[in-house]
């Protein structure tokens, strides 16, 4: 990058790095947690890694439609907030709520279905038998963990950022330690193995959930934001909240969708196969989640100069999003080139799931760069309210690219396992090319003087 362009983006980067970076801790410690879960639990039989790549991918396969569609969350905040709105901001904090409530139960059925109906994936069944159980608990904490999405995205649209990542890495530490008891039965507790993992993550969800909320209703800084002063019933938020949430919820479900179908196929190879799948996407996921950060950080920032009216700022903003995120793709991707052996070796010790995912953690290697652009194009695009064509995209990306190449390439060729995620980084990069040419063209043209108080 010359001067001339780091001088130009340099307010803005600014302005990503300090909104971002507590948003970036908090999703590590989210990532974190599912870490030290695969990390604890291979320390058991590899099956048990293959119930747990399963079980995330069935559970995911719905949840992330929750957690995608609670984003709209704060780039409507941060918007009503630039206009000087603050009763709206009062309104979409309820409503948010509302919002979490809702998707919670009308997910936890589906998953309860998916749970109880395992036998559709065609998995062994060792592996079943041990996901149906772990699954039931994950879903239990489905309501904690949607509520607290909604008080985290509230709070990062008024720019509070730090309260839900001091929340989360505390919900970590509380995490690891109910592990250690419930998986070997330290302490006199009973050694629950996978089930164990199950239960400290679903009651660290439900502590994330009580301390975000009493921070939220008793820190003054909220004050003006979560008090509604005009009565009249007014449920525009949660319209709002679902009609740009929804489509978003739907892009996550396409490419989440796909990587949960991308674990369905690999578990039709092997019980082994499945277990590299896991440690290998886990590691991913944590580079993955930083970039989620930096989309956060990105919306917001594009949802503020929304409100102001500005196209420079929109438009600079979502660049310097963009920017931030290859520079740190691109550098994980070197670390993952450089030191995969050590990094599959923090994970598992068995030798033949460790080389496995060693291959994949290369391939990973290469996808890198277009999975944090495309990531960081969802969250700038969501920041200008566009979501029904990057939906579209997600589906072409992953449905129509990725899973057919994927296919054929796992059970038609010598590739295998490799080849399913070779499939995969096809898809992420049609993904990200075709999300930057969208945020450029509506950037370009979106009409600031129509957009009404409404949004």
């Amino acid at each position: 990058m010359n001067q001339s362009i780091y001088q130009q983006y340099k307010p803005y980067f600014s302005k990503i790095l300090s909104l971002s970076y507590p948003i970036v801790i908090g999703q590590l410690g989210i990532v974190l947690m599912g870490v030290a879960d695969v990390v604890m639990v291979g320390k058991l039989e590899p099956i048990n890694l293959a119930a747990v790549s399963l079980a995330n991918s069935v559970y995911f396969l719905l949840a992330i439609v929750g957690i995608g569609t609670l984003t709209a969350i704060s780039p409507l905040v941060a918007k009503a907030k630039a206009e000087g709105h603050d009763n709206e901001c009062a309104f979409l904090f309820r409503d948010g709520l509302k919002a979490s409530v809702i998707l919670a139960f009308v997910l936890m059925a589906g998953i309860w279905v998916l749970t109880t109906n395992l036998d559709w994936f065609k998995q062994t069944p060792e592996v079943t038998a041990l996901t149906k159980n772990y699954l039931h608990l994950l879903n239990i904490g489905t309501l904690p963990m949607l509520f607290f999405l909604a008080l985290k995205q509230f709070s990062d649209g008024l720019s509070i950022t730090k309260p839900a990542a001091i929340v989360t890495i505390l919900a970590v530490a509380l995490n690891v330690f109910i592990n250690w008891l419930l998986i070997y039965g330290n302490w006199g507790f009973p050694a629950m193995g996978l089930l164990g993992t199950g239960v400290a993550t679903t009651v660290s969800r439900f502590a994330m959930a009580f301390a975000m909320l009493w921070y939220v209703l008793k820190n003054v800084r909220y004050k003006h934001e979560i008090k509604i002063k005009d009565a009249k019933i007014n449920d525009k938020g949660l319209q709002q909240i679902f009609a740009i949430g929804l489509p978003s919820g739907f892009q996550y479900f396409f490419e989440v969708g796909a990587f949960a179908f991308a674990a369905i196929m690999i578990g039709w190879i092997g019980p082994t196969e499945l277990a590299a799948h896991q440690v290998a996407i886990n590691i991913a996921s944590v580079t993955y989640m930083i970039a989620t950060g930096l989309s956060a950080a990105g919306s917001i920032a594009v949802g503020d100069a929304l409100g102001r009216r500005n196209r420079k700022d929109i438009q600079q903003s979502g660049y310097a999003a963009m920017i931030l995120a290859a520079v740190f793709m691109g550098f994980c991707a070197l670390l993952f080139s450089l030191f995969t052996q050590q990094i599959v070796s923090f994970y598992i010790q068995d030798q033949a799931v460790a080389k496995m995912a060693q291959t994949l953690i290369i391939i990973a290697a290469f996808f890198q760069l277009s999975d944090g652009i495309q990531c960081v194009g969802l969250g700038i695009l969501r920041g200008i309210g566009d979501t029904k064509v990057p939906t579209v995209i997600a589906i072409v990306a992953y449905w129509v690219i990725g899973i057919p190449i994927g296919y054929y390439l796992g059970f038609y060729s010598y590739f295998g396992l490799n080849g399913v995620w070779i499939a995969l980084s096809i898809g992420l990069t049609f993904s990200a090319l075709f999300l930057s040419f969208r945020f450029k063209r509506r950037s370009r043209l979106i009409p600031l003087s129509a957009i009404n108080h409404a949004g």
